[in-house]
């Protein structure tokens, strides 16, 4: 007889994790400790920029201390592993501090990396970079702890992957994917150079395909639309997309359409400046009816 699936509900940490009010009492305990013995997450997706949020996070930390601590857990190497608070121990340090709180818990290693990227997901101004990995980790974690008969719908895992940040399972695959690409045309997709969409077409393309498709951007001589992106994962299929065929793809000319477009800024200087645009349009179709009729 086949077990049933068994469901992980996310809706907090502790209901996830199986903690009980003892146990919390146990590890709901804040103490000071040194920035020294504290050490990033392993493969932690998300960046600690010295920016302006930076700017405005040392500048609370000087005023008011760390009102919120930090999540951790202990290293068997001594010290301990941050799992929620790397800006505010950047923070710290650009504060002078040498001591910040944090909470302690044992969370296993697929626990800890739910709680890490939940914690984040939901950042402003997140990279697809970052939730690209971020999401590709937590995927990881949630199968390891959830248990599956034959029929069960990897869907199912990435619609539970989602929750947190009100993604559907269908935009957390797509973002996974994002990790099939190579590492430069990631930075161009995470500096806007290539669209969200065009970046997961690329990701069916071989690392060599990716590479010739990187160096036409890179060139200046190229971007990449929708359509070529499309052209390009085609080929890719067939088996048919050689480095010329790249450059022939992005390289495509655009067909003229016969479109004009005239800015106001620069029509506004044949026309007094109390005409308001209702009157110097009606100037203008009267010149071209008078032009057209002159030919």
């Amino acid at each position: 007889m086949r077990k049933p699936k068994k469901e992980i509900q996310l809706t907090s940490y502790d209901e996830l994790l199986g903690i009980n009010e003892a146990e919390q009492n146990s590890f709901n305990q804040v103490v000071e400790v040194s920035l020294n013995e504290l050490y990033p997450f392993k493969n932690h997706p998300f960046h600690v920029n010295d920016d302006e949020k930076m700017d405005e996070t040392v500048e609370s930390i000087k005023n008011y201390g760390i009102l919120n601590p930090a999540l951790v857990r202990p290293r068997p190497e001594g010290g301990y592993e941050l799992i929620a608070g790397h800006r505010r121990k950047r923070g710290c340090e650009l504060a002078g501090k040498s001591k910040m709180p944090v909470l302690i818990r044992n969370y296993t290693d697929d626990e800890a990396v739910i709680v890490m990227v939940d914690s984040n997901i939901q950042r402003e101004n997140l990279l697809p970079s970052e939730k690209a990995y971020a999401y590709k980790m937590k995927m990881d974690a949630v199968k390891h702890q959830s248990i599956k008969d034959e029929n069960a719908a990897s869907v199912d895992s990435a619609d539970l992957v989602g929750q947190a940040a009100g993604d559907s399972g269908r935009t957390v695959q797509r973002y996974i994917r994002l990790t099939c690409l190579i590492p430069e045309l990631l930075k161009l997709l995470d500096e806007g150079k290539i669209n969200f969409t065009v970046g997961v077409s690329l990701t069916y393309l071989s690392e060599t395909e990716q590479i010739w498709v990187k160096d036409c951007i890179v060139s200046g001589a190229s971007s990449v639309t929708g359509s070529m992106a499309t052209k390009l994962k085609q080929y890719s299929g067939e088996g048919k997309l050689t480095e010329l065929a790249v450059q022939l793809i992005l390289n495509e000319k655009k067909t003229e359409t016969g479109k004009v477009t005239l800015t106001e800024k620069k029509i506004r200087k044949y026309f007094p400046k109390e005409y308001n645009r209702e009157q110097i349009e009606q100037v203008i179709y009267e010149l071209l009816d008078n032009w057209k009729k002159s030919q």
